[in-house]
């Protein structure tokens, strides 16, 4: 196959509608996976930066799907609504779609609500006590899997569950240390507990059966580590303390 022949089967499979759709969550909380609206009607964030680099290496437009979470990223891999993605990876997601290389380790844990006597796992894990998470996400199902007692119920937000929490109506939220650190100082007397129940890895991922797709995003995530371009989209998005970490 010649190199322009094996561009446009790429570019067929990567981009079918001539387009790079790139699926985004949306919320306030930042980080490596999450992105934000801008106030210009636009989006801003390490996936953000990282899709238009791509869009733009392919000579192709850049469009941005948002979900509000990453489990609704992961039902639509199915559906042919997105062609390619950076979200939390897990064995589930793996059954749904395929993963390139990760370029993001977080441990996860829990804040508690503000004066709450809850100051560790063990406080924590108690009947009758109501844990929040984005619903159908790898940090809920790590949540889940490590509380036996407490109750774990997920919603489609961070926007909701912060609400829920600051009013003092669940008790805690479960989430990426670094995110949760940044929502402490927002909601005076909460705080965010030392151990770690999970670590979260970020990466790339395309739909199902989508080989060339994933070998090029896999060159591509390769090359935006050695040129500067992934750190660029770190120190863009306030994560300028947050090593690479990952393949």
């Amino acid at each position: 196959m010649t190199g322009s022949a094996r561009a446009d089967a790429l570019k067929d499979e990567i981009a079918p509608t001539g387009k790079l759709r790139v699926a985004i969550g949306i919320s306030p909380a930042g980080g490596a996976y999450w992105s934000t609206r801008t106030e210009t009607g636009g989006y801003a964030g390490v996936p953000v930066d990282l899709g238009k680099a791509m869009a733009d290496q392919l000579g192709l437009p850049v469009e941005y799907v948002a979900y509000p979470n990453s489990g609704q990223i992961t039902d639509a891999a199915l559906t042919g609504a997105w062609d390619v993605s950076f979200l939390p990876k897990d064995p589930e997601r793996e059954t749904k779609m395929l993963f390139g290389p990760i370029y993001e380790v977080t441990d996860a844990t829990y804040i508690v609500k503000p004066g709450s006597a809850i100051t560790n796992f063990a406080t924590l894990d108690q009947p009758g006590i109501k844990v929040a998470a984005v619903n159908n996400t790898t940090t809920m199902r790590g949540a889940q899997a490590h509380l036996k007692n407490a109750k774990v119920a997920g919603y489609q937000t961070y926007d909701e569950i912060f609400n829920l929490l600051k009013n003092g109506e669940i008790d805690a939220f479960a989430l990426s240390r670094g995110q949760l650190e940044a929502m402490a100082k927002k909601i005076p007397g909460t705080r965010v507990l030392d151990e770690t129940f999970k670590q979260t890895v970020t990466a790339v991922a395309v739909p199902l059966n989508h080989p060339l797709a994933l070998a090029y995003a896999t060159k591509f995530m390769a090359e935006v580590r050695s040129n500067g371009v992934l750190r660029k989209a770190f120190d863009n998005n306030g994560l300028k303390d947050t090593p690479l970490r990952g393949q």
